[in-house]
């Protein structure tokens, strides 16, 4: 199953980093966050992705091109014809696919964009700036029993997210974005889509969150994971050395790779 990563946008909150790359692109613990994103759906197996770029999408094709070049040592000979050997080379099982999905495109026509890499198959859909220790395994399972069109991952916060209201059965009866009601459940932002979505999604200026989710919430074809784990958005600068001070203490428990989380 593939997963595709939005991946395009300006990333106006956390200026002070992202004027030089795009959002996913800022690093934690070294690495960038769309790395960390990646890895965590690749310990359970998921490892097709889609990355849907916008705002400098070079910086993110190229970082995938150089890829061993960063996770590797090199030895650069110039007196042996520019000679260059890549040590303990890294290798990762993954296959990645950067589309450019236009500067200004909204979420919904970032999505619209890359359906002929998607075919008439579900897929994995997240952003491009939250971590989370979810079990994906666990979350696509949950999709098939809910048997709905849509399954979105539902946390809970105290901000400025938008609510889910999800009744008994475990189906969403009603999508709000960003209201100012706390302690909802909110979207996560791990979901697990059916190649209807392109149906409710006209073209660039389409929002993903309101003419997509809010049509199938309206059509009772939206389940929600209830997920009580990690969950946190690097929003802010605030957010980021809140994340790099969990990988310091060995706390970030999104890192399941590692080996202080096995």
């Amino acid at each position: 199953m593939k997963v595709v990563i939005l991946a395009g946008g300006y990333g106006t909150r956390i200026s002070e980093e992202s004027i030089n790359k795009p959002k996913p692109m800022i690093e934690l613990g070294g690495r960038p966050i769309l790395w960390h994103i990646m890895k965590s759906y690749s310990y359970y197996g998921f490892n097709d992705f889609i990355i849907c770029a916008g705002y400098k999408q070079n910086i993110i094709k190229e970082y995938f091109a150089n890829y061993y070049l960063y996770h590797a040592d090199v030895t650069f000979d110039f007196s042996k014809d520019n000679l260059m050997t890549i040590h303990n080379n890294v290798s990762e099982p993954w296959k990645v696919t950067v589309v450019d999905t236009g500067l200004d495109t909204l979420t919904g026509g970032r999505i619209k964009r890359i359906e002929p890499y998607i075919g008439n198959e579900e897929f994995m859909l997240t952003y491009g700036d939250g971590l989370c220790d979810i079990n994906f395994q666990e979350l696509l399972d949950f999709h098939y029993r809910m048997k709905k069109k849509l399954t979105i991952t539902a946390i809970q916060v105290e901000n400025r997210f938008g609510t889910l209201d999800i009744g008994k059965d475990g189906c969403v009866n009603r999508f709000a974005e960003k209201t100012k009601e706390d302690g909802g459940w909110i979207n996560g932002g791990f979901m697990v889509v059916s190649p209807q979505i392109f149906n409710y999604i006209e073209g660039d200026n389409s929002i993903l969150e309101k003419e997509a989710l809010e049509t199938f919430a309206q059509n009772k074809e939206m389940a929600a994971y209830k997920y009580e784990g990690f969950w946190h958005c690097m929003d802010t600068l605030r957010d980021k050395k809140y994340l790099e001070q969990l990988i310091l203490d060995k706390k970030a428990s999104w890192m399941v790779w590692t080996r202080y989380n096995s």
